[in-house]
């Protein structure tokens, strides 16, 4: 192994204190408020529908169309793919730090604008919602790759994992969060503004008033982003960055001389010769980073993609949960801004009995029992649960069953968070060399958006009832709810398998060990033999 630079040593030996902390809080506000603005529509898509797309002639209230829900709830997700890998790569180029200031501006401009329309037509409203959602996908995307690369380069060798783990967590409170605010700003206007349900007179149950909801929801957004905004402009670059790819051996020490309140060696000649050495500057389509690190970034990719489908499926039975255990009544029963109070109470249970608590599991054990062992066992609970639910699930939705129903819907994705939701955030941000980090993170995290947006929006189509007469309004027939859980669970299945073969450990080993960086052409040939 090539010899350790005094900075990067400093780093990986330090002892947990106050930046470390500091560094989860400022780079997990960022992960907050991704959580915030992604999962804040899911709780107002309902009352959009009721406010633009009602027919007061019929028996139900207005539902979005399949094409314009797609694009309301799905063009965001396209927009954070697009953003993994552009600002993944920019972070390599550019460096942390700056790339990451631009992220958040982004955000808190976008959040912002989400709440405005041009024009007060169902098509206006929609388009403006939209063209927003996408660019505050597009900053959310590059939230991924630098965050996670930040808090990997400036945590010690011994609670990476949780400290990475930690900065993810902060997505699960900013899913309760969402579920908090929105439940807030409706049970006000509830009380402020009531009125009949929509089968006493579908006219009056929609409130004007109701069109203010979904905009002081999505606009909340900015504020978390805006108030780190200052404080991630005071962080210094990471001395990985600065002195492994920028080459800065001065600023990398004396940058953490002040972050660790300790004297750092400058070793400039070392820095010259790390830069030298033809083994460590082969580039990301390259036959050396083939052989190197590519089953590492099949393993990432795949197992990303793999995981995200079956995470953003959950809303096929999601519905049938809440109807089952009497948490959302049938829409007609209510009128509207009391349905938006039902939606956002069901998640906030839901985020707290499950969604929390998995991530946190991860944080505690991740450097106790590694995350390849987390990944599998979590891919295996997804994989069990998932049948457990699927196999009998006619047994499961009747009104007898419910508790059970909802146990084994808390399990599945209690699992996935204490599993591979999780640990596919932390291995990318390790297991690659400093200069292809962020860009190698921004892709894993792509494919992980991919899956997203066919969990999302293929089983909405695939889960359709077989039966004509009973398919939603605007989708044609699918498989049913019951066979798409049946893939769903095969889909877990083989994300434990890929997991097995192409998931490197990097537990209790330093960066540059785990993404074999600082390996001296001497080291290299002795390995290979």
């Amino acid at each position: 192994m090539g010899e350790q630079l005094q900075v990067l040593n400093a780093l990986d030996v330090a002892k947990t204190q106050l930046y470390h902390f500091t560094a989860i809080i400022i780079a997990g506000m960022g992960f907050f408020t991704d959580a915030y603005d992604l999962f804040s529509i899911s709780l107002v898509a309902k009352l959009l529908g009721r406010l633009y797309y009602t027919n007061i002639n019929h028996p139900k209230p207005g539902t979005l169309p399949p094409s314009v829900s797609a694009s309301v709830t799905g063009v965001a997700l396209v927009g954070t793919l697009a953003g993994q890998l552009f600002f993944g790569w920019l972070g390599d180029k550019m460096g942390r730090k700056k790339v990451y200031g631009m992220t958040l501006l982004m955000m808190i401009v976008c959040s912002l604008a989400s709440g405005l329309s041009f024009g007060h037509t169902p098509k206006g409203v929609m388009a403006t919602l939209c063209f927003f959602r996408f660019w505050l996908g597009f900053g959310i995307g590059g939230d991924y790759p630098l965050s996670a690369t930040i808090m990997s380069e400036y945590a010690n060798k011994k609670t990476r994992g949780a400290f990475i783990a930690a900065v993810f967590a902060m997505q699960g409170f900013g899913i309760l969060f969402s579920a908090l605010v929105t439940l807030s700003v409706s049970a006000a206007f509830d009380h402020r503004f009531p009125s009949p349900t929509y089968e006493q007179n579908p006219a009056a149950s929609t409130v004007p008033q109701a069109d203010y909801i979904w905009r002081i929801v999505l606009m909340f957004g900015a504020f978390p982003a805006a108030a780190t905004f200052y404080w991630r402009m005071k962080m210094p670059e990471t001395a990985r960055y600065t002195a492994l790819v920028a080459k800065n051996a001065k600023l990398a020490a004396s940058d953490m001389a002040k972050v660790l309140n300790v004297e750092i060696q400058v070793e400039e000649a070392k820095v010259e010769r790390i830069a030298k050495d033809r083994s460590n500057n082969f580039g990301l389509f390259s036959k050396e980073f083939v052989k190197r690190h590519g089953l590492h970034l099949f393993g990432t990719c795949s197992t990303w993609f793999l995981l995200d489908i079956a995470f953003y499926s959950q809303n096929l039975f999601q519905k049938d949960v809440f109807s089952a255990i009497g948490w959302i009544p049938p829409a007609k029963t209510m009128n509207a801004v009391h349905e938006v109070y039902r939606i956002s109470r069901a998640q906030t249970l839901i985020a707290v009995l499950s969604t929390v608590p998995g991530y946190w599991f991860t944080v505690v054990f991740i450097d106790i029992i590694g995350r390849y062992a987390i990944q599998i066992m979590g891919f295996f609970f997804m994989t069990v649960f998932m049948f457990a639910v699927a196999i009998p699930y006619d047994h499961w939705v009747k009104k007898e069953n419910r508790i059970g129903f909802l146990v084994m819907y808390a399990l599945t994705f209690f699992f996935a968070n204490f599993g591979p939701n999780s640990t596919t955030f932390v291995v990318p941000a390790e297991v690659f060399p400093a200069r292809l980090r962020s860009t190698c993170h921004g892709i894993s995290a792509a494919a992980g958006k991919a899956g997203a947006i066919v969990g999302a929006y293929g089983f909405l189509y695939a889960a359709q009832n077989k039966d004509r007469t009973k398919v939603d309004a605007g989708y044609h027939p699918g498989i049913g709810v019951k066979n798409s859980l049946i893939v769903l669970g095969a889909i877990n299945a083989l994300g434990m398998i890929c997991t097995i073969f192409a998931v490197p450990e990097a537990m209790g080993k330093s960066l540059e060990e785990a993404s074999q960086e600082t390996m001296e052409e001497d080291d290299e040939v002795h390995q290979g033999a």
